[in-house]
Parts: C-alpha cells; structure tokens; sequence
C-alpha cells in the first residue's frame, strides 16, 4: 500500500469512527495551537511600544482594584476599551504577573478561533457530501486540517497571537462571532451533522418557530459581539453588522434571517453585556473619556491620520500579501473560483453550501472598510485573516479526496475535478513568492533600517547564519513546488507551504526573536529591576531621550519622560530647589546624550551600563541651599 492510499484509508476511518475523529481533532487544534501560540509564549519580554503600554494599566488595575478606569503612568489610558485589561488582570491574579500572563489571552483568542472554524469547515463539507451522496473522509478532515493549520501558521496570526494587546481579542471575538451566525445560519431548520460523526435532529416544532429566543449558535454570536465591542469599542458591532447585513441581501435573505435571529433580543444581550462598563467609565470621568475614546480613537482614526500612520491606497493589498505569506498567491484564485458575481447560482445553493460565498463577503468587508479609512496599521486587517484561511483551504479541497478505489461513491457521476490553467499559473506564481522570500533573507542585513538600541544589529543579525537559513527553507520550499507542479501532485502543494512556514518559524523566527530580545530588550529589563531594588523612597526615575513602557511595567515605578538632555538639567534644578528636598533622582538614558549633559564625576553615581543605556543616581543632599550648575553640550 502506497503512502497516499495509507492516508486515506485513516481519514476514512476517521469517519467512520466519532471518538477517534474527535480525539484527533483535539489533539491537531493542540498541536498547531502549541506551535503558533504557546511555545516560548512568556519565553521573552514585554516588546516596546505597545504591549507594556497594556500590560502596566491591566498590572495597575490589579493592584489598586479599579476595574473601571485604566490607568498607565499615572494618567488615565482611553485608547482602548477594558476587556483586554481584566484578561491580563485576571491573568495575572492566576500565574502572577509576568509576560505569560500579558499574553495569554490573545494566545487563547486565537486558538479559540481556529478551532471553532475547524469545525464550521468540516461541518460544512459534511452537509456538502451528505446533500451530493458521497462519502469524502479525506477531502472532509484535509480541508479542515489545512483551513486550521493555515490559519495559525501565518505571520499575521503569529505576531498578534504571541502579543498582549487588544487586536488578537478583537479578532477571536469578531471572527468567532461570524462563524457562529453562519452554524446558526446554516443549520437552521435542518438535520445537523456535527461534523465529528454525532447528530443532532432540528425539529420545525411549533414551539420552535414561535419561541422569542433565536438558536443557541445565533444566542453565542451576540455574546461574541457584545465582547468584540468590549475590546476594540463600536468597531466590534460595526464590521459584524456590515457583512451579515451584505451577505444577506446579496442572497436576499435578509428578513427570513432576521426573523430567525430574533433582533431584538440579540440588541438587549448585545448592549446589556456591553453598556454597563461604558456607562461607568463614562459616569466616572465625563467628556474626557468620551472625547478621548470616541472622538479621537475612533472618529479621527477613520476620518483622519492618527500618529502619523498614513499609508498609499494599496496598503492593505501588501499587508495581506505578506501578513498571510506564503498561501496569500492563492488568494485571488480563491475568490474568482467562488464566482460571487452569478447571484442567482448562489440564491439556489443549500445555506451550509454557502460558506465560500460568505467568507468572501467577510475578507472583503474588512478589507474595504480598513481601506476606506485614512489611519492604516497592519494590525486593522488582522480579522480577515480567518476569512482568507477558509477561502484557500475550500480551494484546495477539490483535490483532498481518496482515490477512487478506496472511496464510497453512491453518485456515479461524480469525478474528481482537474486544475484549472489559472490554479497551474497560481502554482508559478508561489514559486516566484517563495524564489522572492529566499533572495530577500539571503540579503536581509542589507534591507533592515537601522534601530538606535541596536546599533550594530544588521552586523549581529548577518553574523548569527539566520538569514541564510531562512533562504535555504524558502528556496528548498519553491524547488519542491516547482517540482510537485510538473508531476502534477497538485494535493501537496499548499502541505509543502505549511511546512516550510512550520520550519521557518521554528528555525528561523524563534531564534531570532530571542536574538532580537536580548540585544534590544533584556538592557532595559534589566536596568528597570536595578531601578526598582535601588529605588529609595521620594526618589523620582526620569527618562531622558527615548520613551520605552516596560520600563514603567518592570520598574513598577512612575517614569517622568523628558526629550532633551537640557530639559533633564532644568529639571533636576528644579528638584534640588525643592523644599523638602528629596533625596535624589535616577535617571536612564541612552549613553550618548547622556555625555551630552557633561555632568561632573561628583554630581552623580553610575549605578549600571547594559547595551546602549545608562542608569546613573543623581544625588540633592549637598547641594542643599545652593543652586546646581551643569552646563550641557546641545550639539
């Protein structure tokens, strides 16, 4: 028995056997789940800018028990709404504070999300079978596998998975949300096939059709958006309602679903769940917060530039491209496969045989809507990701299937499709994609800019053999496609992607974000535990030229900022003049502008040197009733 048929053969008894398919199941979503999210989770430390920023307002919220308002550096923080900070607060009240606890509930998001699409996926493809009369394991269980797999193994997922800030909440709560009203959707009044052998009978019951409640899968996507508006704010309501709103009526369903949904009971959950913790923060601290959160995080971040994070109208075209690397070549024939445009063919279609169609309508409601928007971050279109996992995963899924000696076939007129010439020129273009990957890490020392704290980084990096091992991965990956493309072996192709992604992340990524944390981060990790043992009482730490937030988490201490070395000097004037006087003032900065402020060796205490920064003791005892004199270099 060849290898291909041995394969079969077990996604063949996997339908046949329930427990088995479910503990299989199980145990893949772990696997895939460990090595995306959970190895190494906590293993480094907190990355500036944006992760201390809500690690410390969840540490704070611990510590003071204000659940409502959030807090960072002594100032209120509005950018976001509380969800993300009770995670991480809850988090840390169960394993402590540390970076596992930050991270964990946007390694949980994830994995939550891509299970629940693993089902939707196989559930859908059961229906499928079950409506066509065949009996398709493989196609069943490999669409799902690879719906799942691709889902989390990609750079998008990866990096805000692995991240305690709010995106990777917003996404498993909105994405879940809508997975949750297509099962509701697409089981409604019909046998369900759970997807893992167990079958649940919908029954048209009088009792059903007049009950106020809608089913429980339409019950858990209001719950699901009500959280989705807890972590990002109206976003979380907004999107949902768009592409539910667009999907129906382009099937023109809309008022056949919204009896089903019951609206009005799903608006009192939706707001019921939400409204409270608005209400409060908005009680607690007025138009501050309502011109702060709404105003300027939300309007304005639409409306216009916010920081700085201006972009062309083709953003988001290079963000998927390279945020869902390397399966994002498919894309486009993923789509065009669909032939969304032939209305009247997809009003026809059984509602579980419109999970294409709708994730469709998911990927480019998102992707419209962030487009459209004049502040652009990468991180905006992280909630498409899913959408275009299942988009490819249903392209493949054509070839997922036994061979025809081993499958039960009760159609006779059922043939295996062959590949289109646009899916054999897709084949062509992911080996350029992968060609292009291995020449851009074979030369990556030439194409990173420059970072401050790391000086020397583009020397280190090219010294550490990294990229060159990343370039062997992609161009081993495009040789082997190349090749499964003139064997014709199109089944394996998208397999050879997931696992040269599977060993580039752990060869590659993993070292290097060790690598990267220690030259970067671990100097000011450190020099903020020394800051926070050697800290005595009334003694202020000050900041001087850069701002970087986990100073603030590891120090547990407020950090005063201050840009320019003669601004730090006016200051510590300042503080010695005070009556009382404290004891003194620490202060970090980066070893350069230090020596610009040209302080006496009297006037100060160097207390550590790690990487490019200094932490020095800048003591008041002596200069009591006397004006302190520094002059500094401002050039």
């Amino acid at each position: 028995m060849s290898v291909t048929s041995a394969v079969e053969q077990w996604f063949n008894n996997l339908g046949k056997r329930p427990a088995l398919a479910v503990m299989v199941s199980i145990l893949w979503l772990s696997l895939i789940g460990w090595v995306a999210f959970g190895w190494n989770l906590g293993s480094i430390g907190l990355i500036d800018e944006t992760e201390p920023l809500f690690a410390e307002a969840s540490r704070q919220m611990f510590v003071t028990g204000d659940w409502i308002t959030p807090f960072f550096n002594g100032e209120t923080r509005f950018d976001k709404p509380v969800l993300i900070y009770w995670c991480q607060a809850i988090a840390y009240a169960i394993i402590g504070v540390n970076e596992w606890a930050v991270r964990l509930s946007s390694a949980i998001a994830a994995m939550g999300v891509i299970s629940l699409a693993f089902y939707t996926v196989q559930w859908c493809l059961a229906k499928q079978d079950e409506l066509e009369k065949v009996s398709r394991s493989t196609r069943r269980y490999l669409t799902a596998f690879v719906a799942s797999a691709m889902m989390a193994l990609n750079p998008e997922m990866i990096i805000w998975g692995r991240t305690g800030v709010s995106d990777m909440l917003l996404t498993g709560c909105m994405a879940s949300a809508l997975l949750c009203f297509f099962l509701g959707y697409a089981g409604k009044g019909s046998t369900q096939d759970w997807g893992l052998g167990i079958r649940e009978e919908f029954f048209q019951s009088r009792s059903e059709i007049t009950s106020p409640f809608p089913n429980k899968w339409y019950l858990a996507c209001y719950v699901l958006i009500a959280a989705a508006i807890l972590a990002k704010g109206p976003v979380g309501i907004v999107l949902p309602g768009l592409i539910i709103a667009a999907f129906l009526l382009y099937l023109g369903k809309l008022r056949e679903v919204l009896r089903e949904m019951r609206p009005l009971i799903g608006i009192l959950i939706i707001f019921g769940l939400s409204a409270p913790w608005y209400a409060l923060v908005t009680w607690r601290n007025g138009w501050s917060y309502i011109n702060s959160f709404f105003g300027y995080h939300n309007l304005e971040r639409f409306t216009g530039v916010v920081n700085h994070h201006s972009a062309p109208w083709y953003y988001y075209f290079l963000v998927v491209l390279l945020g869902f690397a390397p399966y994002s070549v498919y894309l486009p024939i993923a789509i065009t496969r669909l032939k969304f445009w032939q209305r009247s063919h997809w009003r026809l279609q059984e509602r579980s045989q419109q999970l294409g169609l709708f994730a469709w309508f998911w990927f480019a409601g998102i992707f419209g809507f962030f487009s459209i928007a004049v502040t652009k971050l990468p991180s905006y279109v992280l909630p498409l990701m899913p959408a275009a996992a299942i988009l490819v995963a249903l392209l493949w899924s054509d070839f997922f299937q036994a061979t025809k000696a081993k499958q039960t076939i009760l159609s006779p007129s059922f043939h295996p499709p062959s590949p289109s010439p646009f899916l054999r020129v897709s084949g062509w273009v992911n080996v350029v994609f992968l060609s292009f990957l291995a020449v851009g890490m074979f030369n990556l020392s030439q194409l990173l800019g420059r970072d401050p704290a790391i000086p020397n980084f583009r020397i280190l990096i090219q010294k550490s053999g990294l990229p060159v091992t990343g370039g062997v991965i992609w161009l081993v990956c495009a040789v082997l496609v190349a090749g499964l493309l003139l064997n014709r072996r199109w089944n394996y192709i998208i397999n050879i992607n997931l696992l040269g992604f599977v060993a580039f992340l752990i060869v590659v990524l993993t070292p290097a974000m060790f690598f990267i944390d220690r030259e970067r981060q671990l100097p000011l990790r450190e020099l903020s535990v020394i800051a926070l043992q050697s800290k005595q009482p009334n003694e202020e730490l000050v900041m001087m030229g850069f701002k970087k937030p986990s100073v603030t988490f590891y120090s547990q201490t407020q950090v005063n900022y201050l840009r320019f070395p003669q601004e730090v000097v006016k200051h510590i004037q300042n503080e010695a003049a005070k009556t009382p006087q404290p004891p003194s003032l620490l202060l970090l900065a980066e070893q350069k502008k230090f020596l610009k402020m040209n302080l006496e060796p009297d006037d100060y205490k160097n207390l550590a040197t790690k990487g490019a920064y200094n932490l020095i003791r800048v003591p008041f005892k002596k200069r009591k009733n006397q004006k302190l004199d520094i002059s500094f270099d401002v050039h």
